[in-house]
């Protein structure tokens, strides 16, 4: 059997591991989560190097892809800096392919949408569904200045978000990991950039950063993420929520991280390395991968 490790500086409450057949391979995909122990999961990825097919990288993005150009996370990049045979994926092949076509893909169960507003609270990082999204809206906001920076200015559109994209994409790039770590849990905080969420049809975004500030009513609203548990399912339903679309298929109840759905790929493919964008889309028609689609209310 093949096997698929996700290492994320995430939450261990967040872990899960199933057997998932590709075609008839049997690949054991795994989430391990190490609560924000930087050093237990350099180590976990040391002592795991050449041992399994691939890694997921969770809770940090090693790579920001802005058009053709990608920019290295250098505090990530140290967090990784010994693996030598197993390859590494942070997740943004599949932000690339299968959350930019999650409207595409999820057509026959959706049909046509349109939606007048869109919220996303960062899009730097999963840019292929903020250009996914910006498609079947009137307007997009993202939230990236307010949510990562704190800086209370909304960018209305792509075009805005990538032009302070390719400014601050340099500078990121050299920030330490305690800008750059999602967080460990997804804690809500108390809600914060109301507006935005209440103007909103639709809000799409990793879920930790949507968690983390989304006021109690989201009656009627549509949500497009990824990796949530059945209790997170469970929070969006209570919230009013009335339809999920995580991005990654869900497997035993639990939709993986776009990282560790990768690694299950890249296992799969069996390569010996990450695969391209063409790569991915390729497995994704091959294997028939969906977003997983959920009437809440």
């Amino acid at each position: 059997m093949k096997r698929a490790v996700g290492i994320s500086l995430g939450s261990s409450k967040r872990d899960k591991s199933v057997a998932v057949n590709l075609n008839g391979v049997e690949i054991q995909v795994e989430r391990i989560g190490t609560d924000g122990d930087m050093a237990k999961a350099r180590q976990m990825y040391l002592d795991l190097d050449g041992k399994v097919d691939a890694f997921g990288v969770g809770g940090v993005d090693l790579y920001l892809r802005l058009d053709q150009k990608e920019y290295p996370l250098h505090a990530a990049l140290k967090l990784v800096s010994g693996v030598k045979q197993t390859p590494l994926c942070d997740g943004r092949g599949l932000k690339h392919t299968l959350e930019r076509r999650v409207f595409q893909l999820a057509k026959s169960t959706l049909g046509e949408v349109r939606f007048k507003q869109a919220f996303v609270p960062v899009a730097v990082d999963r840019l292929g569904l903020a250009e996914a999204v910006g498609e079947v809206s009137d307007r997009i906001v993202s939230g990236d200045l307010m949510v990562a920076l704190g800086v209370p200015i909304p960018l209305y559109g792509i075009p805005a978000f990538k032009r302070v994209a390719r400014v601050m994409l340099p500078i990121v790039s050299h920030f330490p990991m305690s800008m750059i770590f999602y967080g460990s849990d997804g804690a809500e905080h108390e809600p914060k950039y109301v507006k935005y969420f209440e103007e909103s049809d639709l809000i799409a975004g990793d879920f930790l950063f949507m968690r983390k500030y989304m006021p109690k009513n989201l009656a009627g609203k549509t949500v497009v993420t990824n990796t949530t548990t059945e209790d997170n399912i469970v929070l969006l339903k209570e919230r009013g929520v009335k339809t999920v679309i995580t991005t990654t298929p869900r497997y035993d109840g639990r939709s993986f991280g776009t990282n560790t759905t990768e690694a299950m790929l890249t296992a799969y493919a069996g390569k010996g390395r990450r695969l391209t964008d063409d790569e991915l889309n390729g497995l994704i028609d091959e294997l028939g991968l969906k977003p997983n689609v959920m009437q809440l209310n």
